[in-house]
C-alpha cells in the first residue's frame, strides 16, 4: 500500500512524504504506482523548476520520497501541492484505501 502524507502549518502545506507500493498489478503493469509516481515526480520538478522556494527532496529506491520547503512558501508551491493532494485523493477516491492512503499531519512547532 502507498502512504501519502501531507504536513502543514497553520493550514499551508510545506512538505510530503511518499512511501510503499499500491500492489495493484505486475511490477512495471501497476497503474496506480505509475500514477502516483508521475503526480510526485512532476510536482517535485515543477516546484524546483518554476519557484525560487527552498527544498529538500530524499528519493529511495524502495519507493520512499520525502520532500520540504525550507522558509515561506510561495503561491506557485501552495498550488502545486494542492494538485497533488487532488491528484492522490482523487487515485484514493477511484480504487480505495487497499492500494493508497492519504494523511494530513498538521505541525505544531515553529520548527519546520
Amino acid at each position: 500500500m502507498i502512504r501519502a502524507i501531507f504536513y502543514s502549518k497553520n493550514d499551508e502545506y510545506f512538505g510530503f512524504k511518499i512511501s510503499g507500493h499500491a500492489e495493484y498489478g505486475r511490477r512495471g503493469k501497476d497503474v496506480i504506482c505509475a500514477g502516483v509516481s508521475a503526480l510526485v515526480i512532476n510536482t517535485v520538478n515543477s516546484i524546483e523548476e518554476f519557484t525560487e522556494d527552498s527544498v529538500v527532496t530524499e528519493e529511495c529506491e524502495n519507493g520512499l520520497v520525502r520532500f520540504k520547503i525550507i522558509g515561506k512558501v510561495s503561491s506557485e508551491s501552495k498550488l502545486l501541492l494542492r494538485a497533488l493532494r487532488l491528484g492522490l485523493c482523487s487515485i484514493y477516491e477511484e480504487y480505495g484505501d487497499k492500494y493508497i492512503r492519504v494523511y494530513f499531519r498538521e505541525v505544531k512547532s515553529c520548527l519546520r
